[in-house]
């Protein structure tokens, strides 16, 4: 005898039956309690026997009763996952002084910025050196003689005004989040719904990098929580 759909209750034949959650559907009943997308066992999640899609699976902090099987499973498997992105991250800034996010645009500034104020001050000593330390340097009065303009600029010029060139060229990234999140390791971050995401940094189709501007915490957050600005 053909059982019935848990969803609508009519009689499911073998070729349109789905067996999950310990219960019978027709492949179109098999869908989200929410939004009624359909889903199918590759990308559902079961919650107290009933599907829900990734967006609106419940939020819930597992107690001892409710870590069922198939939560376990989640769970093993997004450690699992875990470990393989650090891993891999390792292995690509092995042997380099600083890790691949310390190494951001305001940091290569202001490397830019102590490269360019060591010229400055080898040129001062060099002028002073060479009038024998009676007056500091002239700035000459044609930029194609002597130290060129640029060189004998104020440190202060560098430090507060940066030039376009140098902006343009490191766009800051920005996402908003359109569904609460809470992290489930130690690596990951938490977030509102509305929150602002800033310094991201992709790792894959599914996972990113960024801090939360309202909380300053930063980790890793699935990709389709939020959206970009």
């Amino acid at each position: 005898m053909n059982p019935t759909c848990s969803r609508c209750n009519r009689i499911v034949y073998p070729t349109e039956k789905v067996n999950c959650l310990d219960k019978y559907w027709h492949k179109g009943c098999f869908s989200c309690e929410v939004c009624k997308m359909t889903l199918s066992m590759k990308n559902y999640k079961g919650f107290e026997k009933r599907p829900y899609c990734n967006a609106h699976y419940p939020q819930t902090r597992f107690t001892i009763v409710a870590d069922t099987p198939e939560n376990l499973r989640l769970q093993k498997q997004s450690k699992l996952q875990s470990q393989v992105l650090y891993k891999e991250d390792f292995e690509k800034n092995k042997g380099k002084g600083f890790s691949q996010i310390a190494d951001t645009p305001e940091l290569q500034r202001m490397k830019k910025t102590q490269e360019q104020i060591s010229n400055i001050k080898y040129h001062e000593e060099f002028e002073k050196k060479k009038m024998g330390g009676e007056a500091p340097p002239q700035q000459p009065s044609n930029p194609s003689q002597g130290i060129p303009l640029a060189i004998v600029s104020s440190p202060e010029e560098h430090l507060w005004q940066p030039s376009g060139a140098d902006c343009a060229c490191f766009p800051q990234k920005r996402y908003r989040a359109v569904y609460d999140y809470t992290a489930a390791d130690e690596d990951e971050v938490s977030f509102m719904d509305g929150d602002v995401i800033v310094e991201v940094q992709q790792i894959d189709e599914g996972w990113m990098y960024g801090r939360v501007e309202r909380t300053g915490q930063q980790g890793m957050l699935p990709a389709n929580y939020v959206e970009a600005i």
